[in-house]
């Protein structure tokens, strides 16, 4: 069902009230505003930017057929999720086409048991302030005979992925496949989960990504894996412990591998086996980062490339971090409102 279709708000639909969008830039200096911006940062704001929905209709759904309908859409769309949505059969796709933002309403929008899908070629997609939760199987903690990932992109550019949490899914909770580039993954929640986010499974060397302010939280592996990446920056994430009862001694942080160049910055590790590592082939750079009770590889090597050739950013303290990082990953209340203007 849609409940809402407002045209001409797309300005403000990604923060919260019209006025709280006009305030915010990706220039701001204030912490709030640098914050709760509606416009993204990073690689995605590179080469054109990434706009999503904007100039398209405002609509707010609360079904699965209305969600599929709208992000599989030809035309620009700013689509509003109030409340969950169980995807059926178990696993289901969602289709998101290009030019179009997915939105959670304050706290309230989910997708549960079903993936959002972005398949080659697909540009300008911004998907904010939403749960994507479990599509785990029970008892199938590898998931190597399913694919049922919460985000899965192939050879896409420019998309921005902001504000959600995702938990307990099968396979990879975020996947950025082979030649994606201008992406930015922010804000997020990582949790509860095997295989968490991977990006590559090609052989050139494509993809530029920035990560920040992500928080992992007992996720096993690729927290993320980078294969092949021309350019990877992280910067401000927090990892915190790592749990899989049935195989305690293989579980990592970031792993640079094929000739990826990735730079870490200002990042909080804790209780974290291998918090970084690189091939022999790839490039990492690490610096300014706070490690608590953590083993095994902590690898640097190469110089990799100054992320300020290609964009500003502004770097959080790295003892700041878990304290950030805890309370402004995730959905938030305020993101995805609009002020006077619900049917």
């Amino acid at each position: 069902m849609v409940l809402a279709a407002v045209p001409g708000l797309v300005a403000a639909l990604s923060l919260g009230t019209i006025g709280e969008a006009k305030a915010a830039s990706p220039t701001a200096t204030s912490a709030s505003a640098a914050r709760w911006t509606d416009r993204p940062h990073g690689f995605a704001s590179l080469a054109g930017g990434t706009t999503g929905g904007a100039g398209g209709e405002v609509v707010t759904v609360t079904d699965q057929a209305s969600l599929a309908k709208y992000a599989a859409a030809q035309e620009p769309y700013v689509i509003r999720v109030r409340g969950a949505i169980t995807a059926q059969p178990f696993g289901a796709n969602i289709t998101v086409a290009s030019d179009k933002t997915i939105v959670g309403v304050g706290t309230s929008g989910e997708l549960v048991q079903g993936e959002f899908h972005l398949e080659p070629g697909t540009h300008n997609v911004i998907i904010r302030n939403l749960t994507i939760r479990d599509s785990a199987i029970e008892g199938n903690w590898d998931c190597k005979d399913t694919d049922f990932d919460g985000i899965q992109m192939d050879t896409v550019h420019h998309v921005w992925v902001d504000h959600n949490r995702f938990s307990n899914i099968c396979d990879g909770q975020l996947d950025v496949r082979k030649d994606s580039e201008y992406v930015t993954v922010s804000y997020n929640r990582f949790e509860n989960n095997n295989k968490t986010f991977g990006l590559g499974w090609t052989t050139n060397v494509k993809t530029q990504i920035t990560i920040d302010h992500n928080w992992f939280a007992s996720t096993k592996q690729r927290n993320p894996s980078v294969d092949n990446a021309a350019h990877a920056h992280l910067y401000n994430n927090y990892l915190t412990a790592q749990t899989d009862p049935g195989d305690p001694v293989w579980t990592y942080g970031n792993w640079s591998r094929g000739r990826t160049k990735m730079v870490i910055e200002n990042s909080y590790y804790r209780d974290v086996q291998h918090p970084y590592q690189a091939d022999t082939t790839a490039e990492l750079v690490q610096r300014g980062s706070i490690l608590r009770n953590t083993t095994g590889r902590h690898d640097e090597w190469g110089a990799a490339f100054d992320p300020r050739d290609f964009y500003d950013y502004r770097l959080d303290p790295a003892a700041a971090v878990p304290a950030l990082v805890t309370r402004f990953s995730g959905p938030q209340q305020r993101i995805g409102h609009l002020t006077g203007a619900e049917g």
